[in-house]
């Protein structure tokens, strides 16, 4: 049965090109989404370009027939339709007598669904409360699902655990060169499916070494535990973060888990170790506020707004500074812009080449805003994703639709990426226990 999907504004402010995602179902914008794009078309957020790319899109397709009986989006695609208002039905206007947009669409789709008995129509929103008033109305509500990871919680960690390997094999981790061939370890459970550059911690009892796989040569390459800018790396899960970092074979580096495991503050070090390598070191993170208050509401100009939102890549720049030791460093490099420190709605149309490029509280972002950014990326740039993907202060992301997530599903595999999900707090007893406990 062919669907007519009708779409909430909060699904266009995500994804600016999901017209092309329905493949031959029928797509219904009702005018009230109209209104509210308009009022999100200026701007330089990411959901003010999504508000304008959606209506050049439709601006493409215009005919009179948008508003009567619809027009074909492309081959083999459905139809694309504007509905005008349509009298509040009585079961509507009773449950939610408020005339807001959001009770507008969903009378739209109510009055749909009692028109074409011969389709199923959906109610597409990113918004759960409108989800939830469609179902209290037995409509079909859902999410926009297109860019979703179907299995968030088995999602590649980078890391493995291989037990019972034989104890003469791991003393050679600690003979230099060290390569220990796959076929060594014919036998060993759990070395089946292996992924470019995943990382090992091979254990036999008391005796472990911590090796990465290179796939190129079918063997385990040793990881020594590294220091950089005097950041040393406290557990494994570091010691691997700090060996994709400074990698220059892997271009893109993926590191999640919860606060105070190291993520970003191992990022910054690494890049600052590296930075004769790099045209430049950009540390951007995007500026999601934590309630309903945008940084307009904030006093001061520009830069005294976005600190806010900073400020914790600074905490981190601190700590470094702190640790190297040499007076105003950190404060030199900023002066001569080998670091930027901003916000990542900034970045937009800049040229990404030779550049160290970290992306701080990446699971905020959208799929369409990250492949933007890595789409962007030229000659001799490395990237970095840090994020934790179940800790988002988005309105409409969640675990398996943000952008953190959907680069670790796609780019597994890939032999010029890594990653590690770091999962062992290094901040300090009581923060650990309070992760934990509370």
């Amino acid at each position: 049965m062919r669907k007519i999907f009708v779409l909430d504004t909060s699904v266009i402010l995500h994804e600016g090109n999901c017209l092309e995602e329905f493949e031959d179902n029928d797509v219904v914008v009702p005018v009230a989404v109209l209104e509210e794009l308009d009022r999100h078309k200026k701007g330089q957020l990411t959901i003010h370009y999504n508000a304008r790319d959606f209506i050049r899109a439709i601006d493409s397709l215009s005919e009179d027939r948008v508003f009567n009986g619809g027009v074909e989006i492309g081959p083999g695609k459905g139809k694309f339709q504007i509905k005008l208002e349509f009298d509040r039905a009585k079961e509507v206007l009773k449950n939610f007598p408020e005339n807001s947009p959001d009770h507008r669409i969903l009378n739209t789709a109510f009055y749909l669904s009692e028109e074409y008995q011969d389709k199923k129509v959906v109610l597409v929103s990113k918004d759960v409360n409108l989800r939830m008033k469609a179902k209290s109305l037995g409509l079909i509500a859902q999410d926009l699902t297109f860019s979703q990871v179907e299995d968030v919680d088995n999602l590649y960690r980078g890391v493995r655990l291989i037990e019972s390997v034989p104890a003469e094999l791991i003393d050679f981790f600690y003979k230099d060169p060290f390569e220990l061939e796959l076929s060594a370890l014919e036998g060993v459970e759990g070395l089946e499916d292996l992924k470019p550059n995943e990382f090992f911690i091979m254990r036999n009892g008391s005796k472990s070494g911590l090796a990465r796989f290179n796939s190129d040569n079918q063997n385990f390459q040793r990881v020594k535990k590294k220091a950089c800018v005097n950041i040393e790396s406290r557990n494994a899960e570091q010691t691997f973060t700090l060996n994709a970092l400074v990698d220059p074979d892997i271009s893109l580096v993926t590191l999640s888990g919860k606060a105070g495991t190291g993520k970003t503050l191992m990022a910054l070090a690494a890049a600052l170790e590296q930075k004769k390598d790099f045209h430049q070191i950009t540390i951007a993170r995007p500026t999601v506020p934590l309630s309903n208050r945008d940084s307009g509401y904030l006093p001061g100009d520009i830069n005294e707004k976005l600190d806010p939102y900073m400020q914790p890549l600074y905490d981190n720049l601190d700590y470094i500074q702190s640790k190297y030791g040499k007076e105003g460093w950190i404060k030199d490099l900023q002066e001569s812009k080998k670091i930027i420190v901003t916000p990542l709605a900034y970045i937009r149309g800049r040229s990404l080449s030779r550049m160290f490029f970290i992306i701080d509280e990446a699971q905020n972002l959208t799929p369409h805003e990250v492949k933007t950014i890595i789409s962007r990326a030229g000659e001799g740039t490395k990237v970095v994703l840090t994020g934790d993907i179940y800790q988002i202060d988005h309105p409409y992301l969640d675990s398996r639709s943000n952008g953190l997530s959907h680069v670790i599903a796609k780019f597994t595999g890939q032999k010029t990426y890594a990653h590690v999900g770091l999962e062992k707090g290094e901040r300090s007893e009581l923060a650990e226990l309070a992760a934990g406990l509370l």
